[in-house]
């Protein structure tokens, strides 16, 4: 049986109806300078759905705005599941399209991640896992709006987040001495220069830690907080399940050595 094809897994904001400016809520905060309630427009959304603070959300207070990251499930949800129907010009699908995008965007998260496991050559004795696990989320993403609202996503994360780490288990195993850092509370730490090759960092709260020159090659970082982290000089060659946003949190320079498939921040 041919393999579902899989949506897009980038944002294309142009795709968009602004759905990440409206149904998620937040509180006044470091990252957000007022408080929104989930379903509400944010006060700087402009009528053709663009931002109007959009090249300085970081001098107004929304620095949050920057490190967020749906993984293509905005246009997924606005022109695929709701074909391209506008919340703003068709109200009654408002409500819906507001529930069934956080549900999009966890199975698009599960889809860059699935993808990305499948390219790793160590864990190919469960690459027929993998392939069929991706194929069965890009199934779920075409569902229809009832359809993706019943879904016991939590359920199907957690087979995947099985799947994932054996994935990255069968990856680090070249590393006997690996470090095991799992869900640790890191926050400000001293890790200059610290050998975390290969290291378990899975959901490690990161936030403002020094890793200024650390060795993060193949470590897996998936879930890990790096908020204000110091990676000045630090090499995240290879790290497994890194994403953009996690970089767009931190602190770097030119100096820092990323995976080829990312992005350097603009301001760092």
């Amino acid at each position: 049986m041919p393999e579902t094809p899989l949506p897009q897994l980038r944002a294309d904001c142009t795709r968009c109806f602004a759905l990440c400016c409206v149904a998620p809520a937040f509180a006044a905060s470091a990252d957000f300078a007022i408080t929104k309630s989930a379903g509400q427009p944010c006060p700087n959304l402009q009528q053709d759905f663009r931002c109007g603070i959009h090249t300085q959300l970081r001098e107004r207070g929304f620095a949050g705005c920057t490190v967020y990251d749906c993984f293509g499930a905005g246009q997924q949800v606005s022109q695929v599941t709701f074909a391209g129907q506008d919340w703003r010009q068709v109200p009654d699908t408002a409500r819906r399209m507001f529930a069934v995008f956080p549900i999009m965007r966890q199975l698009h998260e599960l889809l860059w991640y699935l993808t990305e496991a499948h390219t790793l050559e160590p864990a190919s004795p469960i690459h027929p896992e993998l392939a069929a696990a991706r194929d069965e989320t890009a199934r779920l993403t075409g569902n229809t709006p009832d359809q993706l609202r019943q879904l016991d996503v939590a359920t199907h994360r957690d087979g995947v987040n099985a799947l994932l780490l054996q994935a990255s288990e069968l990856a680090r195993a070249r590393f006997p001495r690996r470090k095991e850092h799992r869900g640790a509370d890191l926050i400000g730490a001293a890790l200059a220069k610290a050998d975390l090759q290969g290291a378990n960092l899975r959901g490690a709260y990161l936030i403002g830690a020094d890793l200024q020159g650390a060795d993060l090659r193949m470590a897996d970082v998936i879930g890990a907080d790096f908020r204000d982290a110091n990676l000045l000089g630090a090499d995240l060659t290879g790290s497994i399940f890194l994403i953009q946003s996690q970089l767009d949190a931190a602190k770097g320079d030119a100096t820092t050595t990323l995976p080829p498939a990312l992005t350097r921040p603009t301001h760092w």
